[in-house]
């Protein structure tokens, strides 16, 4: 990349850090009024957005848009608005004996870092870009940020109202491919925010340890569903086909697999198949189900389905209506169910991120528990089943980012709930008050009294007995 790219870059780092210093202390007015801005904007434009989205991914719908990537992170916004002089409090921490009968005091201020950098996926672009930045304003720092290179128009849009929306002191947009994201992750910000895949947050990450800058990783992994035989695979079918298609699978906490008895494997499979044909009656020319985002992409899922064939999974389909996929030119996929799976599919191997959902099945629920941790901690678990102590039993004896149970990827949209991920999955966390505290800096402020301490607790030399 032309050195000119990375002083920009720099220059611009040093704009924000510099108009920030300036400014201190800033009032909390100051602060909602950048939220409201970043609220506007996503209001004024969620059309244009929506629809430029759209003309990224090939096709997706304009409703799911809305939901996900304006309405969703327009109640990021409010959700800060309404706690943020709250969480900006500081808090008080006692002071042991007998300073504290001296009059010493102690705080903890939390207080912003300065310039945090956002890395943002093309999966749901404005969402993910938007939502970590409510917190970020929140908390009193400036942004720039660097979307997706998948999501093209989309990124250039963002860039464009962005700068119609703040000055490039306080939030800016870059543009760019791999290399711009590489430079961009190199700069020496106060904390960096990325969201993607486990192996390009471990590339991040590392050019992030150069310049000792702080990471928010928000990373994916194999989110599992475990199915008790409790369930109600009907309404539990539903609720999985709902998630793993919307975005055609492309979500980080899409299920991934299914783990169910080996008893009710037909009932559980036929619960998600009959709800998929149901939501989707047809797939290629249906407005409300998404492109995958690249042909690289859907090579890619083309690619794990057939090395599943090729292994003996069996292969299960669901087209309603019959449609021709082999001639289609639109990256759209049909949900495709794996059953009979084994851990040398790279299937089971990969996150899949897409409509690709392998079905594996167990005698005993222990089986399924030691399965998920054997592996990577998920981002997601997911529990269906009406036995609570059996979903105690799921919830205590493992690890993950969050959990949903009786359905999937919902924990995320709880504004009051962190969310994050954990070993590999992940690190740190946004929305609510944690998300808040990721962006600040806890600071320890001790006030000593007017009382000679050193001297009364025998601190200062010459030493005696």
């Amino acid at each position: 990349m032309a050195d000119d790219k990375r002083e920009e870059l720099q220059r611009l780092l040093d704009l924000q850090r510099g108009a920030f210093t300036a400014s201190r202390p800033e009032s909390m007015k100051m602060r909602k009024d950048r939220v409201k801005r970043a609220m506007a904007l996503l209001k004024d434009h969620g059309e244009a957005l929506c629809k430029t989205m759209s003309a990224d991914f090939g096709n997706r719908s304009m409703h799911q848009s809305m939901m996900t990537d304006i309405d969703g992170t327009i109640g990021a916004g409010k959700q800060a608005l309404s706690n943020m002089d709250k969480w900006a409090k500081p808090d008080k921490r006692k002071v042991q004996f007998p300073l504290n009968l001296m009059g010493a005091k102690a705080e903890v201020r939390y207080e912003p870092k300065g310039v945090i950098g956002i890395l943002s996926p093309w999966n749901f672009p404005v969402n993910l870009a938007f939502s970590p930045l409510m917190q970020v304003l929140a908390a009193g720092n400036r942004a720039m940020i660097k979307p997706s290179e998948f999501t093209e128009k989309t990124s250039l849009l963002m860039a464009e109202l962005v700068a119609e929306y703040f000055t490039p002191d306080e939030v800016t947009v870059i543009t760019g491919g791999p290399e711009v994201a590489a430079a961009f992750s190199s700069l020496p910000f106060d904390h960096l925010v990325f969201t993607g895949s486990t192996e390009t947050g471990r590339r991040v990450m590392q050019a992030a340890a150069e310049n000792l800058v702080p990471v928010t990783l928000e990373l994916g992994g194999k989110s599992p569903v475990i199915m008790g035989r409790s369930a109600d695979f009907a309404k539990a079918g539903e609720r999985i086909a709902l998630g793993k298609m919307m975005n055609a699978g492309q979500i980080c906490l899409a299920p991934d697999y299914m783990y169910v008895p080996e008893d009710k494997a037909d009932e559980a499979v036929a619960g998600v198949t009959h709800a998929a044909a149901s939501m989707y009656p047809t797939v290629l020319e249906n407005d409300d189900y998404a492109s995958i985002v690249s042909d690289r992409h859907f090579e890619r899922l083309q690619g794990l389905v057939e090395d599943a064939r090729d292994k003996g999974a069996e292969v299960i389909e669901v087209n309603p209506a019959g449609e021709d996929f082999g001639s289609a030119n639109q990256r759209k996929m049909p949900l495709t169910v794996l059953r009979g799976v084994n851990d040398d599919m790279t299937v089971m191997q990969e996150e899949i991120f897409g409509p690709v959902l392998p079905v594996k099945t167990y005698k005993a629920v222990g089986e399924a528990i030691d399965y998920v941790n054997e592996r990577d901690r998920p981002l997601g678990l997911y529990y269906f089943g009406e036995d609570k102590s059996e979903q105690e039993k799921v919830l205590t004896r493992t690890i993950s980012g969050g959990v949903t149970t009786n359905d999937v990827i919902f924990h995320v949209s709880m504004e009051d709930l962190p969310f994050g991920g954990v070993g590999p999955s992940g690190m740190g966390s946004y929305h609510a008050i944690e998300g808040f505290r990721e962006f600040s800096h806890a600071r320890a402020v001790y006030q000593q009294p007017k009382i000679d301490v050193a001297k009364l607790a025998g601190l200062k030399p010459p030493y005696g007995k």
